[in-house]
């Protein structure tokens, strides 16, 4: 393998900043969205054909970085004298030539992370969190840990900002109607909401208190034997308020209990 091959291989760091296999993840990402159906790619095209460019751009400045830094130096016992000077002043010119490159490649990526953050910005307006998961994990893979943090924190408002209506309506007071859709509501929360979203399952703690009262409620007005080993009642006095690390199985509990009372689970919420 010759300086040159060795320059662009796939596996060799192309910058201080990163690999290429790490670098072309997002254009992947944006080249899998242009490639869906053609209504949604006409949409988002314009954010994808930006972060394509500007992926094109930083590889080239990685590729002359790493080509210059491959490049042969003037080794030991150059000598003195003109031809030394010249080549002193060669090698110095290149190392100028190198460190401009590795800095145009910093400042691309910084570019490519920022055009997939406006991307990602598009798909949450259109409500396709997914994709957007699919796109922090991406950014995520390729080192932007920061970023892909940043990016999940605001799908997980967009998600529970969808939701806020529903969850706002669920108290103590609900008919059975209302549980059945209050529990698929919470549900589609812990699913949709990225785990690493700050809070997220105290969110959804908080109400489960009046749901499981509500269930309590409904179980009385039927005569239902509650069983000594319910936890319906013990959830709905906040038996569980200071342990969020629980809250999925809690709210299976709860589900468990009102599908036994009505005999049919409630509907799903889109």
């Amino acid at each position: 393998m010759d300086e040159q091959e060795r320059a662009i291989e796939p596996g060799v760091a192309a910058s201080p900043y990163l690999a290429l296999r790490r670098a072309v993840q997002p254009a992947i990402f944006a080249h899998c969205l242009l490639a869906g159906d053609q209504e949604r790619a006409g949409r988002l095209a314009a954010e994808c054909e930006d972060l394509l460019f500007l992926t094109r751009e930083l590889l080239q400045a990685a590729g002359r970085a790493r080509i210059l830094g491959a490049a042969p130096g003037a080794g030991p016992g150059s000598g003195a004298g003109p031809a030394a000077g010249r080549r002193a002043e060669s090698d110095g010119d290149r190392q100028a030539q190198l460190l401009d490159a590795y800095a145009e490649a910093g400042l691309l990526w910084a570019k490519v992370v920022g055009s997939s953050l406006a991307l990602a910005g598009a798909l949450i307006e259109r409500g396709d969190w997914d994709d957007v998961r699919r796109l922090a994990g991406t950014l995520a893979g390729a080192g932007e840990e920061s970023t892909a943090a940043e990016l999940r924190a605001q799908l997980g408002k967009a998600v529970l900002a969808a939701h806020r209506e529903r969850l706002q309506g669920i108290s103590n007071k609900m008919p059975p109607a209302a549980i059945g859709d209050a529990i698929n509501t919470l549900r589609a929360v812990l699913r949709e909401v990225p785990e690493e979203y700050p809070g997220r399952n105290r969110e959804v703690n908080c109400f489960l208190a009046p749901l499981a009262a509500a269930i309590h409620a409904a179980m009385k007005d039927q005569r239902v034997d509650i069983p000594y080993h319910s936890r319906v009642e013990h959830i709905a006095t906040g038996g569980v308020a200071k342990y969020p690390d629980i809250v999925e199985m809690s709210l299976d509990e709860l589900a468990a209990e009102f599908e036994g009372l009505c005999g049919r689970p409630g509907r799903e919420t889109k």
